[in-house]
């Protein structure tokens, strides 16, 4: 009994927790406050680059909004981000807004746990250091967990061109409500970047969370392309206009006509827009959340399911 009880004063939360959620999420509210203005943005703002944490939106909140995230069900605030300014892109006469994170703080836990976790959690960061993918510092991943409050949803995109083929999984994509665009945040290392510069098309499959191991073994195709469509073990078909192959069990199809795309820090940043959508099945879909808004969601009896 003792040990239970010891075990979240020695050891931190998980970061991430991979859960399975009906899309789109309804769970978490995103609302951008800025000079005694708001704006509803849970379906309109998306990642830009994880480093440095840059936050884009369709909605211009002037120098210094806020972004808060509050439990759909309770009200409850859940955590907060507040923003900085740094440019906007126009394209197509529609201007998108983006933001540097300058803080961030979460109420999921109770005080002292909450610091006393993320302290933990930073020191295990720093002894992982060569490890972390991320390439984030300890404040930027703190504060991109407070970001996956609202789950993310994991799709598997897929790249069909002349002498390159490729699907790997992401979860920093989203629709920019209010202007019609969708995102996609790739870091620009990835091998199919300049491909999808070029080609200017990809396909979006969102996945059964049932499909968790097949999705996460697609993770070296951003390092590199795939020999062949047989040389993976998801089955596949041709999507509706475009005729990449996508997953043949997913719930949603979804083709992007990439219209922009530049380098935002360690990331290329895609805007695109919806040239088809078929959703074909309901069910769960593969997300990412924070691991602290598993454990609130646990406390108040109503944790998600985990995969």
């Amino acid at each position: 009994m003792w040990k239970e009880w010891i075990k979240p004063l020695v050891r931190p939360l998980p970061q991430w927790a991979t859960v399975a959620v009906a899309a789109p999420q309804r769970l978490v509210t995103a609302t951008l406050h800025w000079d005694g203005q708001t704006a509803d943005v849970t379906a309109d703002h998306t990642v830009a680059s994880l480093y440095p944490l840059v936050i884009a939106t369709s909605v211009d909140g002037g120098q210094r909004p806020v972004l808060e995230y509050r439990d759909r069900a309770t009200g409850k605030r859940l955590g907060s981000l507040h923003l900085a300014q740094t440019t906007s892109i126009t394209i197509e006469q529609t201007t998108l807004t983006l933001y540097r994170v300058a803080s961030g703080k979460h109420r999921c836990l109770p005080w002292p746990r909450r610091s006393w976790n993320a302290w933990l959690q930073n020191r295990q960061m720093e002894k992982n250091r060569p490890s972390n993918h991320f390439n984030m510092d300890k404040a930027g991943v703190q504060q991109l967990m407070i970001d996956y409050l609202c789950p993310r949803p994991v799709v598997l995109v897929s790249i069909a061109a002349q002498g390159h083929q490729n699907i790997f999984p992401m979860d920093l994509i989203g629709p920019l409500e209010r202007s019609g665009f969708f995102s996609l945040a790739l870091r620009s290392t990835n091998v199919s970047v300049p491909v999808m510069r070029d080609v200017r098309r990809v396909a979006l499959s969102s996945v059964p969370a049932t499909m968790k191991a097949d999705v996460y073994k697609l993770s070296a195709q951003h390092k590199q392309a795939l020999q062949g469509w047989d040389a993976t073990s998801i089955p596949v078909r041709p999507s509706k206009e475009f005729g990449v192959p996508v997953v043949a069990a997913a719930l949603r199809i979804q083709e992007l006509a990439i219209v922009h795309s530049q380098e935002v820090g360690l990331h290329t940043f895609f805007l695109g827009r919806i040239a088809s959508d078929e959703k074909l099945a309901d069910g769960t879909q593969l997300h990412h959340t924070a691991g602290f808004h598993q454990a609130w969601r646990r406390r108040q009896r109503v944790p998600l399911t985990e995969i």
